[in-house]
């Protein structure tokens, strides 16, 4: 694929995830706003297509309650939001489930998505699979998405590995990884970001813990 039609997902910028019990761990909670940013001007100055999602639950929920401090969009997204652009609420992991997202993207000639927000963990992952029985590519900005710690009865796992650990699955099968500052220069060119594939991986993996 060549030129390919690019839209922007925006995955829950809220505030649960800067000040609640979901706070970002890795990378930064900041930094990753930062990158969010860039690519919401970049998208703005090409054009292209964006979608601001918010992860919406019935008043009274412990996190995410409409209208609640932890269900609104952050500051510096909400300030930047324009009338042409699809706000969606959803109550389930990915964007495309119960909502017509899927929709509004093929009326929009739309053939790739670019996943930045929250959680590299949960949303971000269940979006870019998601994607795939759509027939659409999937970029994911590896500096504009986040992890948290998480513990429980399988185990524990730091936000660091896991977002790393996440991003190295992405890359090996569902959507190119790539910074923001790539993903900005590859836009501007009209030009596709490469990812792997699992074979490719698999033997890389192989190779790089060989004993």
């Amino acid at each position: 694929m060549t030129d390919p039609r690019r839209a922007l997902i925006v995955v829950d910028v809220q505030q649960e995830y800067f000040t609640g019990v979901l706070q970002i761990q890795a990378p930064p909670a900041e930094q990753t706003l930062t990158n969010i940013v860039t690519a919401l001007e970049v998208a703005k100055r090409e054009g292209l297509p964006v979608v601001v999602v918010q992860h919406e639950l019935p008043e009274g929920a412990p996190v995410f309650a409409r209208g609640s401090e932890s269900w609104s969009l952050h500051p510096e997204v909400e300030q930047r939001l324009e009338a042409r652009w699809k706000r969606v609420t959803k109550d389930k992991g990915s964007v495309f489930a119960g909502t017509d997202v899927a929709a509004w993207l093929a009326d929009q000639g739309v053939d790739t998505i670019t996943i930045v927000g929250y959680m590299t963990n949960n949303c971000d992952l269940a979006t870019a699979v998601g994607a795939e029985e759509l027939g659409l590519a999937v970029e994911v900005l590896s500096d504009a998405s986040g992890a948290i710690h998480l513990a429980n009865d399988a185990g524990k796992v730091s936000a660091e590995q896991l977002h790393e650990t996440l991003l190295v699955l992405l890359h090996s099968n569902f959507a190119a990884v790539a910074t923001t500052e790539a993903w900005t220069s590859a836009v501007t060119a009209g030009a596709v970001i490469p990812k792997s594939d699992l074979g490719t991986s698999a033997t890389q993996g192989r190779a790089a813990f060989a004993s």
